[in-house]
């Protein structure tokens, strides 16, 4: 299922998105552990780029995908 993306530009440059491309072409461990290191870099520098709020929103977007994908690999 395609993922929600925010209503910016770059995010409508490809017909396909990344996240999704890489969730067909990933195996279920590489694909998590991308979503993972995802979540990891941006909690992990939220506070020093100027946009704290943001990075906390792209980490929440990205463990709501996983628990997605978790829910979906449970079944």
């Amino acid at each position: 299922m395609p993922k929600l993306h925010p209503k910016v530009p770059h995010y409508d440059h490809c017909r396909v998105q990344v996240i999704d491309f890489l969730e067909g072409s990933f195996t279920p461990d590489e694909y998590r552990g991308a979503l993972k290191a995802a979540i990891i870099k941006y909690i992990s520098r939220y506070r020093l780029k100027g946009t704290p709020l943001a990075d906390l929103g792209k980490a929440q977007t990205y463990l709501a995908w996983l628990v997605e994908f978790e829910s979906k690999e449970a079944k």
